[in-house]
């Protein structure tokens, strides 16, 4: 008798509905949970990077007009130059017109012939010169033509560019003119100008004078080489050769002057701040009066490069403010989600180290 095997019982393989329903649900929540953590962390970043690409920003930005401010007014600390209008002829073999400073001063405030920049900013024009010479101008003794003898002749280099003024101020103040020295030879000082009388003054800016205007355009802080290109011509705002960017994400500019008020004799305190500076229009003593605002301050507002998706700041704020009474940034209707991006305020005080140097006036 043939004795069978014992059969074993087989069960198919896979999964039941329910298991893999169970596994679909605990996958999903890891999912979330992973998709939660990474919104997180990429919030974080964004947070932080726009934080870093707005201090950034507004940290270059401040350097180079502050650096700028402090220059101001090197090489021509006297009354005799400042207030008036200042032409500057291109160099040779350049033929084109020459361009107009309207006013020449250390630093200006929204200076006339400078187009405007973005709504709500302000503009600059900041000078100074690059002679280690004096700045209170080297007087002309004898006058031949363009060939003038001067107290110190050895100050003066080939290139060099100097102005010739009156040895007071005057009002009204007479035009000058950038021009530049062609020879030296035999301790004579040899310019273009043919007009210059003896008893004037000889101002050395040196070979490389700066004459820069600053705006804010299109959200970049621009530069423009007033002694190289015609910054106030139609069309050069569009032109990024002449209206340099120089920082990127900077939409608010702001700058006010530092005014000594003291009745008389000025005791070198800061009173009062206005963004109005010293024109033809006040009494004889209107280019002394600059030595009144030894002290500009500004304020640069940085916005971060990356738009949120939400609202940062609340509807009923309208504007960024500062220390000043102009607003850094209002509301417009052109740039309605600018509540969405990330703002830093830079504000500083910049003292015009060159202008103390001046004679005191009442």
């Amino acid at each position: 008798m043939k004795s069978g095997s014992p059969q074993t019982a087989t069960h198919p393989g896979g999964f039941t509905l329910v298991e893999i329903m169970v596994a679909m649900v605990i996958g999903m929540i890891g999912i979330i949970v992973m998709m939660q953590v990474f919104a997180t962390a990429e919030a974080q970043k964004r947070t932080t990077t726009g934080t870093g690409d707005a201090q950034s920003s507004g940290a270059l930005a401040l350097y180079e007009l502050q650096g700028a401010i402090r220059q101001s007014g090197y090489g021509f600390n006297s009354t005799s130059v400042l207030n008036c209008a200042l032409s500057i002829p291109p160099l040779p073999p350049s033929t084109a017109a020459a361009r107009l400073v309207p006013v020449f001063a250390p630093t200006l405030i929204n200076p006339g012939g400078i187009p405007a920049g973005d709504a709500d900013t302000d503009t600059l024009l900041i000078a100074y010169g690059s002679s280690p010479g004096s700045s209170e101008g080297d007087a002309i003794v004898l006058a031949n033509g363009a060939a003038l003898s001067t107290q110190t002749p050895a100050n003066f280099a080939v290139g060099d560019r100097v102005i010739v003024a009156p040895p007071i101020e005057t009002v009204p103040c007479p035009p000058l003119v950038l021009d530049r020295v062609t020879n030296t030879a035999n301790n004579v000082v040899t310019i273009g100008n043919s007009g210059a009388k003896s008893g004037e003054l000889l101002f050395n800016l040196g070979g490389s004078p700066t004459i820069r205007a600053y705006a804010v355009r299109d959200g970049n802080l621009t530069a423009c080489d007033f002694v190289q290109n015609d910054c106030g011509a139609p069309g050069s705002v569009g032109d990024p050769a002449i209206w340099v960017p120089i920082a990127s994400n900077i939409v608010g500019l702001r700058a006010e002057y530092g005014w000594d008020t003291t009745a008389g004799v000025m005791d070198g305190t800061v009173d009062t701040w206005s963004a109005t500076r010293p024109t033809a229009a006040l009494p004889n003593n209107n280019a002394c009066q600059w030595i009144r605002a030894p002290a500009v301050r500004i304020a640069l507002l940085a916005r971060n490069s990356q738009v949120d998706r939400n609202a940062l700041l609340p509807t009923s704020q309208t504007s960024v403010t500062w220390a000043g009474a102009a607003p850094l940034l209002r509301n417009e209707t052109a740039r309605n989600n600018w509540r969405n991006y990330r703002y830093k305020v830079f504000e500083t005080v910049v003292p015009i180290r060159n202008l103390p140097w001046m004679a005191r006036c009442s």
